[in-house]
Formats: structure tokens, sequence, C-alpha cells
């Protein structure tokens, strides 16, 4: 006895008498998440038949639209990570449905939920809502541009498509049931005709009332299925989210970890569709993780690159003790015998080596510089969306600084002499200082104070949306406020970091430096580059940035994925707010222990 695959004919899923029908026959979804823009494209069809042989019938994905889009009309999706199409055509080629949760706002520990930061260039917008035009019309814009990629692989017209998610726990946000009504109209308008989903935590859904009539309702993290169908009616009601593991943010204690057993052991036993998130989490390469915060913006905590997640399918595709011990369950409830998971991919190692200075910020302003009253964020003063921003005033007396809204990482300098640093995150081995004592001018002329502003990923989750990044308040010295600054923005993009001239005798030597390194391979793979022996920066790989690194961990090594690597010659670029002198990096095969 087999299960019905996609199979290129046209099927009919439908949501009734509280069940999902594959052509009028009951069917139990057994979904794993996975996120194409998290794994590198070449390990696409690897990870997708790891989560086969692990007993799944389907395939979760995001999409992340600010991965797709990344300035307003300017969108790509066919390169990369990028091109979803190819990697939905691959589950159908490997006999595995789709469940798409397209957003437009998806969450996912992603930078700003996958909205796009260039909504935050204007500060008067409101996102999540259908009463802001300029919102909506930015979403129409995404919905354009990847419905008539997704319409042809809904299930109804032979792709694996089953069902399309409204938005993500939109009941943790707000309470506006016609917004989710309007966007589902508006993927109807496009070709996308449903089923659809919504997800949530049965809490919030109770307290808001935004299910959406006729949708299935996933409950996230939840198995109170009864009170949820007494809100779903004749729909179904499934686990939309259960976590095998959990979220790591930079200087939690440990990486997090899950107990999934049980509760897989229960969905089973009782027939229930459930969707594993995740199955296999990848990595937060570049600037894409993203961060939570309370309300109020405080109790702000980044995401760590990785996104291991704890999942059974490891961050570099490695099957763990829960994979095997899933696949044992779910062998004993499918009707067929599941095929063996693929081998890991090979690993490879080099030796330590030292990265040396190599160029320095400091030496390369951009000119002229912007000219301002106060801070502002780097969204609106430069329509950067990551990287750092240098605010820069002569100051004629010392004093104690203080900066409101500090968002996220600064460290602060007097006349090129660096004084400490303020972070707006309070974690384990993070002083809890807010302020930084200037010294007074050693002559009359007036002393130039800096002010160098990292940034972690936009606030993903609940009402902190709007977190724009740079200086957001005002900066005083001994309570007064400092007025009439120069700024200069650090994309730290492709062209920046491409453009960066070497160090000549007469460069600076002091704290914002960037490093270089040189290894040679005879192989390629995977491996895990070591930077515990660094502060905090940013780590490039042939000119691809693997993403964030940090001193307070727990992470302290990067995964680089074999594509990344070459044969021969390979250069490592490390940016760093604090080192100054050579510093070793080293090469591991995991990314802990």
């Amino acid at each position: 006895m087999t299960e019905p695959i996609p199979d290129g004919k046209h099927h009919r899923f439908e949501l009734s008498h509280q069940h999902f029908l594959l052509d009028g026959t009951p069917f139990q979804i057994r979904s794993g998440e996975m996120h194409p823009a998290r794994i590198p494209h070449e390990y696409w069809l690897h990870r997708i038949r790891m989560a086969k042989a692990m007993g799944l019938n389907t395939i979760a994905i995001y999409l992340m639209w600010n991965f797709l889009e990344s300035e307003p009309g300017i969108f790509d999706l066919t390169t990369g990570r990028r091109d979803f199409a190819r990697f939905i055509q691959l589950c159908q080629q490997e006999g595995m449905w789709v469940y798409l949760r397209p957003g437009p706002y998806v969450c996912g520990e992603w930078d700003m939920g996958g909205l796009p930061p260039y909504l935050l260039r204007d500060p008067t917008i409101r996102v999540r809502t259908k009463d802001d035009k300029r919102y909506m019309d930015a979403v129409a814009r995404y919905m354009d541009a990847v419905a008539p990629r997704l319409a042809p692989l809904m299930v109804s017209r032979g792709g694996p498509i089953l069902m399309v998610q409204i938005e993500n726990e939109y009941a943790s946000f707000g309470h506006d049931l016609d917004y989710l009504l309007r966007l589902r109209a508006m993927w109807q308008q496009r070709g996308i005709e449903g089923p659809f989903s919504i997800a949530d935590g049965l809490a919030e859904i109770q307290k808001t009332h935004t299910y959406v009539p006729g949708a299935a309702l996933g409950l996230d993290g939840d198995t109170d299925f009864a009170a949820a169908q007494l809100i779903a009616g004749e729909a179904p009601v499934w686990q939309g989210e259960g976590y095998p593991g959990w979220i790591t943010h930079w200087g939690d204690l440990d990486f997090a970890r899950g107990n999934f057993t049980g509760t897989l052991r229960k969905l089973l036993a009782e027939g229930r569709s459930f969707n594993m998130y995740v199955v296999h989490g990848g990595t937060n390469f570049g600037f894409t993780a993203g961060g939570n915060a309370h309300n109020d913006y405080s109790g702000f905590e980044p995401v760590i690159t990785s996104y291991d997640y704890g999942a059974p399918i490891n961050e570099r595709g490695e099957a763990t003790a829960d994979y095997h011990a899933f696949r044992k369950l779910m062998a004993a409830h499918v009707p067929h015998a599941l095929p063996a998971p693929p081998a890991a991919p090979p690993t490879v190692h080099f030796d330590e080596v030292y990265a040396k200075p190599f160029a320095c910020i400091w030496d390369n302003l951009p000119m002229p510089a912007r000219q301002v009253e106060k801070p502002n964020p780097n969204e609106m003063l430069f329509a950067q969306d990551h990287g750092m921003v240098i605010y820069r005033k002569t100051l004629s007396t010392g004093g104690m600084l203080h900066i409101e809204g500090l968002r996220d990482y600064g460290t602060v300098f007097s006349e090129g002499k660096y004084l400490d640093y303020l972070s707006r995150v309070e974690k384990p081995g993070l002083h809890a200082m807010q302020h930084v004592d200037v010294p007074p001018p050693a002559n009359g002329a007036g002393a130039i104070l800096d002010i160098l502003v990292d940034s972690f990923g936009h606030v993903n989750f609940g009402q902190a949306m709007y977190d724009f990044k740079g200086i957001v308040g005002a900066v005083t010295l001994d309570g007064e406020e400092l007025k009439d600054w120069q700024a200069f923005p650090f994309p730290l993009d492709e062209a920046y970091v491409t453009g960066l001239p070497p160090m000549t005798a007469t460069s600076s030597i002091r704290p914002g430096m960037f490093f270089k390194a040189i290894i040679e391979l005879d192989k390629l793979g995977d491996c895990y580059i070591d930077m515990s022996a660094w502060d905090k920066g940013y780590l490039w790989v042939n000119g691809q940035l693997l993403g964030r690194y940090w001193r307070i961990g727990p992470q302290q090594r990067l995964y680089c994925p074999a594509s990344w690597l070459a044969h021969g010659r390979n250069e490592l670029l490390v940016f760093d707010m604090h080192r100054v002198s050579a510093t070793p990096i080293s090469c591991s095969d995991r990314l802990q222990g």
C-alpha cells in the first residue's frame, strides 16, 4: 500500500468534515518545515530526501518577502536560494507535497519577520494593516511578483502545493479579521485559489477572534484540538507548528533544545496532521537573522547566525538522535517502507590560520558626511537596511555621555581613542553600564567624538516591528542634548567590502578593522569556522557573508557550505569591532563540542 504523491495530475484538496481530503479521501499531512532561503541551493535535494526518509510526506516552506525584493520593485526570484519555484518542483520530483507559507509576514526569526526593512524609510508607515495604503500597495506588488510562479504549482493544476497560509500568527499582533480576509482575497485574485490555513496560538485566537472562516486552523505548539474545533467548525484543526527544538539568542547559556517525542507519538496515534517546525533549520546567512523584544522595545534578543534550532536534521544536514527516534515512530505508522536516509555531505578541514589587519574603516569614511541636527536611524538617513553607521561630533568639553535608543551596539571614541562600548542587549558577559565617561579635550580646539553603531536584525515578532536601527533617541553629555552631527554610512554590502583599499604605513590602528587570511584547500567539503578567539563582528568567505559572530556565544563557529569554498586559494575576511592585531581562526566539523 502506498500514499498518494504529487504526480503531475490535477488533484482536489479540500477542507471538509473536520478533515483534510485529497480526492475525497481523508489525508494525513505529516509535514516538516525547511526554508529554501536558509539552505545552500546545492543541498536542497539532500534536505528534502532526508525529510522523506524520516517518514514525512509534506514540506512546509516560508517565502521571505524581503529576501526576494531588495528595493521597491526590484525582485530576484531565480538565483540561488531565491528560486523558490525550483525548490517546490524538487519537492514534487521527490514525491513530497508542499504546504506554502508565503507571508507577507512570516516571523520565522528572520529579519523583520520577512517584511522589507525599506518600509521603515517612511517613519509614519503602519505594517500588517489593511488601513495603510502604502503598506498594502507594497504587499500587492509582492503578490504580483510571486503569484505567477506559484499558481501553476497548486495541486488543482498538477503541482504539489496543497494549501496556502494567510500571513502567520496574526493574533499575536492584531485583531482585525478583515485584514486577513483582504489578504486571502488578494491571493485569490491572483490565481491562488486555496484552500487556505491560518496558524496561531490557541489562547491568542480565542482572545482576538481572528479565525478566518473555512480555513484550516493550525495550532502553534498546542494539542487542545477539541477547544480549537469549537472555533473552526467543520474545517480541520491540526498542529500547524510542533517544536522539536527552539530559538537560540546571542548570550543564551546554551543552544536551545526540545523534546518532541511524546507529542509526535500522540499525533501519530490519533492520526492527526502536523507540521514539525522545523525539521531542518539551516542558517541565517548574511544579515537575515531577526530579533525578539518586548512590545515596548526593551528586552531585545537578537537571534544567532545558526538556525540549527535543535532540529532532527542539523544545520549541515546530518541526522541527529531525534531524527532516528522520529523515523522509528513514523515507520510504524506509515503504509510503506521508508527509504534509507542519504549520507551527510562530506567535511573538510584546514589548519589554524592568523587573520592579519587588512583595512580600517576610519581610513575609508564615505564622503561627504551627512549633516544632521541629531542622530537618526540608518533607514531614514541613508536608506540603509543593515550594517553600521558612524555618528561624529566635535566636543568642547568632557562629561558623561548617554545615548537614548542605541540600536544595537556601539563603540565610543574620543580623538581616535577607544573609550568603551554600549549594548542594547543585556546578557551575561556584557557590562550593564549605559553611559560612557568622555575625557575633556586635551587642547582648546575640541575633541572629535565618534560613535560606531552596529545593528542586529530587525525585531521579527510582536508589536515592536518598527525597530529602526542606529541611534533613535537623544544623545546627551551631562544631561544636555548634543546636536549638529555628521553621519557616515557603512552598509557592509558587497560593493563596500570588495572596494576596500588595503592599509598603508600611515593607516589607523584602532578598533574598527578588517582582517584577512588565506586558506588553501585541495578538496572541498562543509566546515565550521571557529571564531572563538574573536570579539564581535562579521565573517566573509570568498566574498560571501556567512553572518555574525560574538564572543558572548553560545555560537562560536559559523557554518560554511562546500559550495562557498574553492579548490586552492580561499579568502577569509573578518570585520571585528574590537580587535586590532592578528588573531587565529580555526576549523571544526560541528557547531559545538
